[in-house]
C-alpha cells in the first residue's frame, strides 16, 4: 500500500492530492494525519513483501500438481516459509 492509497482510504472525503496538500469535491482543503496513514502503510507492508516472494501462481499450480502426485508438500512448505519470513505486524 502506498501512502496516498492509505491517506485515502482514512479520509474518504478525500479527492484529490497535489503536493502535500489534500482536497475534498469541492475544492476545499482537507486536513489529514499523516502519522495515521505512514502507520496503516507500514502495518499492511507485509503484504507487498508476500505478494512479490511467493512464487507465480503457475509455479505454485505447478509445485501443488507434483506434492499430489509424489506426496510431498512442497507447495505447503513454501507458503508457509514465505508467510513466517514476512509476518503480520
Amino acid at each position: 500500500m502506498r501512502l496516498v492509497e492509505a491517506i485515502y482510504q482514512l479520509n474518504p472525503s478525500i479527492i484529490t492530492i497535489r503536493g502535500d496538500v489534500a482536497y475534498d469535491a469541492n475544492e476545499q482543503v482537507v486536513s489529514y494525519d499523516l502519522a495515521a496513514a505512514e502507520a496503516l502503510v507500514a502495518a499492511n507492508a507485509y503484504k507487498d513483501q508476500r505478494a512479490t516472494a511467493y512464487p507465480t501462481i503457475q509455479e505454485q499450480l505447478d509445485m501443488q500438481y507434483w506434492d499430489g502426485v509424489n506426496g510431498t508438500t512442497i507447495w505447503a512448505d513454501t507458503v508457509a516459509s514465505v508467510k513466517s519470513e514476512n509476518p503480520k505486524p
